[in-house]
C-alpha cells in the first residue's frame, strides 16, 4: 500500500504535501512527485528527484515490513535507517532483527532516547574529566611553586637575620640589608597567593568531583548510570583478570513495563522503576555494583562470585520483587504483580568483555521468552 494512504487514514497532520514538505521537497518537486502518483509510469520524473522517490518507497517498506504506525517519528526513524544517516541506530535495529526480535515504537523511541542521552552525557563526561586533569596539573605545579617559595622565604630569613649582626652603618651593607628585606615581603606575598590558589584549586577539585558523580547518577532511581557501569565495569575487568578473581554480569528487565505505563502512566510507572531499583540496590555492596542501564533495564556487576553464586543473588532479588505488592496512590488501583527476569554470564568466560555483556543480554531475552519472572545462565562459549 501506497505510504501516503496510510498518511491519510493514520494521520491527517502527515498528508501528502505535508510529508513532502518534511523530506525537503520544494514546490516543483513535490507536484513533479505528486504528479507521478497518478501519471504513466512511463513518465518519470528527474535523477535527483527520483532519488527521493526511491527513499520514500524504502521508508514506506521499512515501515508496513515492521508493522510500524506512521507518525512523525517513525517516519523519520525509518528515513534515518534505509539512508543509514545514524550509525547507531541502524546497529541497534541490526542486532535486534539478528536476536530474532520484532520492531517496535517503544524500541525505536528507547534506541533513539539512549543515543541522545549517551551523546549527551558523554560530551558532559568528557569535558569534566578534561577540566579535571588541567586542574589536577595546575595544583600539582601550584603545590610545588608553593613549597619552593616556603623553602626560599626560609633561607632568605636567615641570611637577613645574618645581615642584621652586621654593622648596619656600612652603606653597602645597609643597602643589602634593605633589599633583602623587600625580597623576603615580596616572597611572603607570594606565598599568601599562593596559599590561596591551593585553596582554590581544592575547592574547584572537590566541586568538579561533585559534577563528575551528578554526571554519572540516575536522577530517577539514584543508582549508578549506564556511563558510570561502563567505567567500573572496565575497572573491575582488568583487575579481576589480573587477580584471578571471577567476575559475573546480568542483565535484569522489568517485565511488561509497558502495560503498566500504559493503564497507570508513566507517574506510576517511575514509581515502579524507583521500587525495582531500590530492592536491587539491596544486594549492593563493594564486591556488588548495581546501575541502571537505560529504559527499564538494570545491570548487576558481581566480583568474586562463581555463576552459581551470582545467579543465585540474582535469583533472590527476583523473589524479593515478585513478592512485593504495589498500589497506584493516584487511583488505589494494584499494579499487579511486579516481576523482572534475568540473564547471568561469567565474564572472563568470554573472549573479551563486551561478548559477556551479549551473553548475559541474550540470556535475558531466553528468559522473556522463556515465560518471564525467571533468571536464566548464559550458555558458555562454543555450547
Amino acid at each position: 500500500m501506497p505510504l501516503t494512504l496510510f498518511m491519510t487514514a493514520h494521520d491527517p497532520d502527515m498528508a501528502r504535501g505535508g510529508f513532502f514538505r518534511w523530506l525537503g521537497f520544494g514546490k516543483g518537486e513535490r507536484r513533479v512527485l505528486e504528479g507521478q502518483m497518478s501519471a504513466d509510469p512511463g513518465e518519470m520524473p528527474d535523477t535527483a528527484v527520483q532519488k527521493r522517490l526511491d527513499v520514500l518507497s524504502e521508508i514506506s517498506l521499512f515501515l508496513i515490513e515492521h508493522d510500524l504506525p506512521v507518525s512523525p517519528f517513525t517516519l523519520e526513524a525509518a528515513h534515518d535507517i534505509v539512508t543509514q544517516a545514524d550509525s547507531a541506530l541502524c546497529a541497534r535495529v541490526n542486532q535486534r532483527l539478528a536476536e530474532g526480535h520484532v520492531l517496535t515504537v517503544g524500541f525505536l523511541q528507547g534506541a533513539v532516547d539512549t543515543e541522545a542521552a549517551d551523546s549527551a552525557a558523554a560530551q558532559i563526561h568528557a569535558l569534566i574529566v578534561r577540566l579535571e586533569q588541567t586542574v589536577d596539573a595546575f595544583a600539582a605545579t601550584t603545590s610545588r611553586a608553593h613549597h619552593a617559595t616556603s623553602d626560599y622565604n626560609s633561607a632568605l630569613e636567615v641570611h637577613v637575620d645574618d645581615l642584621s649582626l652586621i654593622d648596619p652603618e656600612t652603606d653597602v651593607i645597609g643597602q643589602i640589608t634593605s633589599l633583602a628585606h623587600c625580597m623576603l615581603d615580596r616572597t611572603r606575598e607570594v606565598a599568601r597567593e599562593l596559599n590561596r590558589s591551593e585553596r582554590e584549586t581544592r575547592t574547584l577539585q572537590k566541586q568538579l568531583a561533585n559534577a563528575r558523580a551528578e554526571a554519572e547518577v540516575d536522577h530517577l532511581t539514584g543508582l549508578p548510570n549506564r556511563r558510570a557501569f561502563e567505567t567500573r565495569y572496565g575497572t573491575e575487568f582488568e583487575a579481576t583478570r589480573e587477580s584471578g578473581e571471577p567476575l559475573c554480569v546480568a542483565f535484569c528487565d522489568i517485565d511488561e513495563f509497558k502495560r503498566i505505563n500504559d493503564q497507570h502512566g508513566h507517574e506510576a510507572g517511575d514509581r515502579v522503576l524507583r521500587t525495582v531499583a531500590q530492592s536491587l540496590a539491596t544486594i549492593s555492596d563493594v564486591n556488588c555494583h548495581v546501575a541502571r542501564h537505560g529504559g527499564e533495564e538494570f545491570v548487576v556487576l558481581l566480583r568474586n562470585k562463581m555463576i552459581e553464586d551470582a545467579y543465585a543473588v540474582i535469583d533472590e532479588a527476583r523473589e524479593m520483587i515478585a513478592a512485593r505488592r504495589l498500589v497506584n496512590r493516584a487511583t488505589d488501583v494494584p499494579f499487579g504483580q511486579i516481576t523482572m527476569s534475568a540473564g547471568v554470564a561469567e565474564v572472563h568466560a568470554y573472549a573479551n568483555p563486551r561478548d559477556a555483556l551479549h551473553a548475559a543480554d541474550d540470556a535475558l531475552l531466553k528468559a522473556k521468552e522463556a515465560g518471564r519472572n525467571i533468571v536464566l545462565k548464559a550458555d558458555k562459549p562454543g555450547t
